[in-house]
């Protein structure tokens, strides 16, 4: 079988990582802007003493990004010319409301993501745009709490229509959050939440959760209703998880992690209802649903307007064991984890299993039978430019090559699969780390660390060979007759 005729080959980024231009035409400042950049960035932002104020000793790498707000043009360009069928960003919400409060838009911002949807169109390019990307306008962190306040409702209503007034005539597919499950681990970047406001009681991440399944339940109602050929999707981090071993109490644990870490977001924005083990679920953090704020009007919207399908990133697979017997740990896409000895590492630590998203595929398909949409999956590595200039980065090839496999694999079991856009398809600064030196992109970027370079753009082997895999539909996957 083959990948199907409209499959959405492309790529995938988001403003906080690439844009910079963080204080241009009319830009309110977001949550990502206080994140420091170097290794010990999760570490920073989860410690007690973090503020939400930016430090002198620290750099900010997200304020310049790759200035894709003045290269735009040169970028989407270079996605055409490797044949993309959509290009996945996301709209910085300070950008069209920078406090996020607001009750008129900053038109400069609305014109900015016109003219990109613009380009897309212009090649031919489905946009596909995510909403909330992990850029909660810091004032609405400092001032509100963040989303365990309920004004964020409204205030994400009025953003998500917003721009669903504008560009719903254009887009025809949206995201409402990114990665929304995890704040599991990490309320910061989804919720605006730190410790200091809340981000430690659990309570407070299911209430922020709640308000974001509501505004998420408003974007699909504006979308649908300014579009009707229109379809919103949730977005998850999804991480297969497999129990270490055949003893029943892994087995059990793993199926609690998957209710815990893969399922509940996913349950409420897909079948619009809570979970059954929603009750067992609270109890493990000492609360119960009758202590949370959900009105039944806000349970009835939820009902009403679930998403269309099911979009994810897909990094890395798990391991569940809880009997201490296994105590070597690995890093990983915003939760590490015990390290499966079946797998390879990337330079970074996160283990590399292209078997485990075909498996994860199937599992998503199963539960919910709502199309799939892999936005985000992709190999961090330190890319060196050989003398000649040539960047022969075979190893994002084989990685890629080996999940786009899987993906067939899938396919062919019966799944419907949307489309693959692979993350950082142009390097751009790195979530967890905040570096450039970990890239993922086809095109490389000429940026350091330390924020130093030209800016300039190069394709690297893996742009020529994407190049290749789109224009065979995935059907020509091999690397050795690349003229490169």
């Amino acid at each position: 079988m083959s990948f199907p005729k409209n499959f959405l080959w492309g790529g995938a980024t988001a403003a906080n990582q690439l844009e910079g231009a963080y204080d241009v035409d009319g830009r309110g400042p977001s949550i990502d802007d206080i994140a420091p950049g170097g290794k010990d960035r999760m570490k920073i932002i989860k410690s007690p003493d973090f503020d939400w104020q930016p430090h002198p000793k620290y750099t900010y790498p997200n304020h310049e990004g790759i200035d894709f707000y003045h290269h735009y043009k040169e970028d989407i360009a270079l996605f055409a010319e490797m044949g993309f069928k959509a290009y996945r960003f996301s709209i910085s919400w300070s950008r069209i409301f920078p406090r996020g409060d607001e009750a008129q838009p900053n038109e400069k911002g609305l014109t900015f993501y016109q003219n990109v949807i613009d380009e897309c169109l212009k090649y031919n390019i489905e946009p596909v745009i995510t909403i909330s990307h992990y850029e909660l306008p810091l004032y609405l962190a400092e001032h509100y709490g963040g989303w365990k306040n309920k004004q964020l409702i409204g205030f994400f209503k009025h953003y998500a229509e917003t721009v669903i007034d504008r560009f719903g005539d254009q887009v025809k597919y949206w995201l409402t959050f990114n990665e929304i499950n995890s704040a599991a681990s990490f309320p910061f970047s989804s919720q605006g939440m730190i410790a200091k406001t809340g981000a430690d009681d659990k309570r407070n991440v299911f209430q922020a959760w709640h308000n974001q399944f509501v505004g998420s339940a408003y974007a699909v109602k504006a979308a649908h209703e300014k579009n009707p050929d229109s379809q919103v999707g949730n977005m998850i981090v999804y991480a297969t998880n497999y129990a270490y071993d055949a003893n029943p109490v892994n087995q059990l644990a793993a199926l609690k992690f998957d209710q815990g870490f893969n399922y509940y977001t996913t349950d409420v924005q897909v079948r619009g209802e809570y979970p059954a083990y929603s009750e067992s679920l609270y109890k493990q953090y000492g609360f119960t649903g009758a202590d949370l704020d959900r009105t039944p009007e806000e349970l009835a919207l939820l009902k009403k307007y679930h998403v269309d399908f099911l979009s994810f990133s897909y990094y890395m697979s798990s391991v569940t064991e809880v009997t201490g017997k296994v105590n070597e740990k690995t890093a990983g896409n915003i939760l590490g984890g015990l390290k499966n000895p079946f797998l390879k590492e990337s330079e970074w630590g996160w283990q590399i299993d292209p078997v485990g998203l075909r498996v994860g595929l199937n599992r998503l398909y199963d539960r919910y039978q709502v199309p799939l949409f892999i936005v985000e999956n992709g190999l961090g590595a330190a890319d060196t430019v050989e003398p000649d200039g040539k960047i022969n980065d075979d190893y994002r090839i084989d990685y890629l090559k080996s999940h786009i496999e899987a993906i067939q694999g899938a396919i062919d079991d019966g799944v419907p699969v949307m489309g693959y856009t692979p993350w950082g398809c142009i390097d751009l600064v790195s979530l967890s780390t905040g570096e450039m030196s970990k890239r993922y992109g086809f095109i490389y970027v000429d940026m350091d660390d330390q924020g130093h370079g030209t800016l300039a753009r190069s394709k690297k082997k893996s742009f020529y060979w994407y190049k290749q895999v789109i224009a065979s539909n995935g059907t020509d996957l091999s690397s050795d007759h690349l003229d490169y």
